[in-house]
């Protein structure tokens, strides 16, 4: 039975299954932008899921302070850490029911010892600055990065970047760091440079909202439409791996069985 394909995240020597898992839904079902509304998932149903993910092959699991409870439900219900690549980020909180932000270095060094007893780990693999779209003003005028790379420094972190959302802010962290997150999909391909910029300089690159966060397959053709946006996104040169989130076990199936053909496992 094939399984996903694996790609080097840049000039790092973390290797990443060509389709990640996202799991804002396994913690957060307020204010997030799906199609349709969706309860949280029970311990067990994760635990399967995780299961079903590790035999499909994929091992990046991407997850935030952000998304409510996923990083401790992953602590707590994550087996083998070491034959994950556990992706987190800094910078954006959500508390009450609403977002905030803090780039200063001393939120980012709390943030990154919180993550590291959420996620019952003593190093996180990938760090990402999740950006509210000041790229510029957070990379030039915070000292969020300087104290990321202060902690990869010491051993806690093994790759760090930044989840984008301008051009001048995705070339500018091509150039810090070791990675960069993107959107890129069919209806939405204004971050191209960026993409090229990194292969150019042989860093990593992440795709987010490859899918439109459900929005471009959500038709009566979805499962034909979800495999066409994975193709557009892993056929792109550059691009380590793309982001999708689920809780449902046929999405995910169907999503590696995508995934596997577009990249040619």
């Amino acid at each position: 039975m094939p399984t996903l394909s694996k790609r080097q995240l840049g000039n790092s020597d973390i290797s990443v299954s060509c389709l990640g898992l996202g799991t804002v839904k396994f913690g957060r079902n307020q204010e997030v932008k799906y199609p349709q509304g969706f309860s949280l998932p029970e311990d067990k149903q994760i635990e399967q899921l995780l299961q079903q993910a590790s035999d499909l092959g994929i091992n990046l699991l991407d997850t935030a302070p952000a998304y409510g409870s996923s990083e401790q439900r992953l602590g707590r219900l994550l087996s083998n850490r070491k034959d994950w690549v556990l992706m987190t980020k800094v910078g954006e909180e959500f508390v009450g029911g609403k977002s905030f932000y803090n780039f200063s270095g001393e939120h980012v060094r709390n943030s990154i010892e919180r993550s590291l007893r959420h996620l019952a780990t003593d190093y996180l693999d990938i760090v990402l600055i999740h950006s509210d779209g000041n790229d510029l003003e957070i990379l030039d005028n915070t000292d969020c990065l300087e104290t990321l790379l202060d902690l990869k420094s010491k051993g806690m972190i093994r790759a760090v970047g930044m989840s984008t959302k301008t051009v001048a802010g995705g070339l500018r962290a091509v150039k810090l760091c070791d990675a960069v997150m993107v959107t890129y999909n069919s209806a939405q391909t204004g971050e191209i440079e960026v993409i090229d910029a990194a292969a150019e300089q042989d860093k990593g690159v992440l795709i987010k909202k490859a899918l439109n966060s459900g929005h471009l397959s959500a038709g009566s053709n979805g499962e034909k439409s979800a495999a066409s946006d994975l193709a557009f996104a892993l056929n792109k040169t550059g691009v380590s791996s793309v982001i999708v989130g689920t809780i449902n076990p046929q999405h995910l199936a169907s999503n590696v069985s995508a995934a596997i053909a577009a990249s040619g496992a």
